[in-house]
């Protein structure tokens, strides 16, 4: 498996957490272990996950923790107005914090990379237009945080 399979499994697995974590009341450290031990390239009710590369996913899900309000409020000021974060599905909202959180933060990862990976991510929940709709924010956010990135040509 190549780096960017376990990351991309890294990120799946990391808006599942983000998600669960969401409706329950389990914390960090309780989510990562069942992650590592049940989830990250095991089987779950029939369905075989890859391999995750475990730090990346580690890192995702502390950092969305640790910078949740900032990461909030900036995907709020995105979103459009009368539509704030909390009024969004909670697997849309786990997507939007993990690729925010990214954007962000995880400045080895070219902003178009975690774009497209998160777009993916939105794909295998969603029809196209919430596809569509992270891609909107995510792109917004990549422009804000990491503006020369898309100021120099390709």
């Amino acid at each position: 498996m190549s780096n960017a399979d376990g990351r991309s499994a890294a990120r799946l697995a990391a808006v599942q957490a983000l998600y669960q974590m969401d409706i329950t009341d389990k914390g960090l450290k309780e989510t990562c272990a069942e992650f590592e031990t049940f989830w990250l390239g095991g089987e779950v009710e029939g369905q075989i996950y890859k391999p995750a590369e475990l730090a990346f996913f580690k890192d995702i899900l502390s950092g969305v923790l640790a910078d949740q309000g900032p990461i909030d409020r900036a995907i709020d000021q995105t979103l459009v107005d009368g539509w704030p974060l909390v009024r969004i599905d909670s697997v849309l909202r786990a997507i939007l914090r993990a690729g925010a959180y990214e954007l962000k933060k995880r400045t080895d990862v070219p902003a178009r990379v975690a774009i497209k990976e998160y777009v993916d991510v939105a794909g295998a929940f969603f029809e196209r237009e919430e596809s569509g709709m992270v891609n909107a924010v995510l792109d917004h956010l990549a422009r804000r945080f990491r503006a020369e990135e898309f100021e120099r040509p390709r």
